[in-house]
């Protein structure tokens, strides 16, 4: 029961600020969807972090990875407005956005993981 409560207060955390990021930085006016973007790399590269320091030993305890990695990191990104957002290119025909978004996000997010787990060793 106590590692769903770290569950639970990490991924309220992450989705309030994924809230605040997205809100700030999606516009109508822009190419792609920065706010979502932006939190699923960053998401990533926190992910990253968390996984190496938790593999590391004795840096983070079972119940900080759960209320770190799984919560916060799981409220923060998003892969159902990735979806979403790029659902709506295809709908609207806007191709190039669509490859942008989807490319960098992949790209950049595997990159993100691998970076954190690095910056770690």
């Amino acid at each position: 029961m106590k590692a769903i409560l770290f569950i639970f207060l990490g991924g309220g955390l992450g989705s309030v600020l994924r809230y605040l990021i997205s809100k700030g930085l999606n516009t109508d006016t822009t190419l792609i969807p920065y706010g979502t973007f932006a939190v699923n790399v960053i998401g990533s590269l926190l992910i990253g972090l968390i996984i190496g320091l938790s593999a590391k030993g004795n840096i983070l305890s079972q119940n900080q990875t759960l209320l770190l990695a799984t919560g916060f990191c799981g409220g923060f990104t998003t892969f159902s407005a990735f979806a979403y957002e790029n659902q709506q290119f295809l709908k609207s025909g806007d191709f190039l956005s669509f490859a942008l978004y989807t490319i960098g996000s992949f790209i950049l997010g595997f990159l993100a993981v691998f970076l954190g787990m690095y910056l770690v060793k």
